[in-house]
């Protein structure tokens, strides 16, 4: 049976890794058949990313869209219906943020930083919510009814961190949003739950913890490290399964620690 299995941001970082590492577990597991839907603003970092799940088995479709624009979010979740006729999960994980401190930070840089996190997460949330909503209550074809939402939040959405305020702020959103959403929609077996992130190393920040800056962070962290994309992957698999079902509306912290 295959799960057809949205993933934003999956160009970069953790998106980019979110998926490798389902198609990884393709892989491995003989009951998880996933369709990968990669979805990204930049074509060329989807091109090589779904080449990779490909490279051990997995289907790999991608989507050039940025999901700030509403218009193309429906062009997203359309497609994806057309090609492969229903969408079992959403891993709702694009992102951006602009670090200031507080007196720095201009409307362009809120808007950016919102219209993302917030205001794009929530309409993707909600244009693959409709459809699953639809095929549970038997008014679309599907494989199963119900289905999993996952929106990556972060562990500053948490707790209050320097520097990086209104991406936090965002990302507080993301977990209410998630609260609602599961609150609303968990009657019909749509699980929707968020996971917090800490800090996390990928190519985007690599750069970062080399720095004496980045080295003067980590000291400061409870196991003096920070995570990798596969400390993720655990917890991201459970939350997608099937066997999930009684988990719904968690915002689950995979920090190391950094939040107690």
């Amino acid at each position: 049976m295959k799960h057809i299995i949205i993933i934003t941001g999956a160009g970069k970082g953790i998106g980019k890794a979110i998926a490798i590492d389902f198609a990884r577990a393709a892989e491995t597991q003989n009951n998880f058949n996933p369709v990968l839907i990669l979805v990204s603003r930049t074509l060329s970092d989807l091109e090589a990313v779904a080449t990779k799940c490909r490279s051990y088995g997995a289907d790999a479709d991608i989507v050039q869209a940025d999901i700030a624009d509403t218009a193309q979010i429906d062009k997203l979740v359309s497609s994806t219906l057309e090609r492969h006729g229903t969408i079992d999960c959403l891993v709702n994980n694009a992102g951006v943020g602009r670090f200031k401190p507080l007196t720095e930070l201009t409307e362009e840089d809120f808007d950016f930083t919102f219209d993302t996190n917030v205001k794009g997460a929530f309409f993707v949330a909600q244009e693959v919510g409709k459809r699953m909503l639809a095929r549970a209550r038997g008014a679309a074809p599907g494989t199963y009814t119900g289905g999993r939402i996952v929106n990556i939040a972060s562990a500053a959405g948490l707790l209050a961190l320097p520097q990086i305020s209104v991406y936090a702020m965002s990302k507080a959103a993301v977990i209410h949003m998630t609260r609602a959403m599961a609150l609303e929609w968990g009657r019909y077996g749509i699980n929707v739950n968020a996971l917090c992130p800490g800090y996390i190393d990928t190519e985007i920040n690599h750069h970062h913890w080399q720095t004496e800056a980045g080295q003067k962070l980590v000291q400061m962290l409870p196991r003096k490290r920070v995570g990798q994309p596969k400390d993720l992957d655990a917890v991201l698999m459970m939350l997608c399964a099937n066997e999930s079902h009684f988990v719904n509306g968690a915002i689950i912290s995979a920090d190391d620690g950094f939040g107690v």
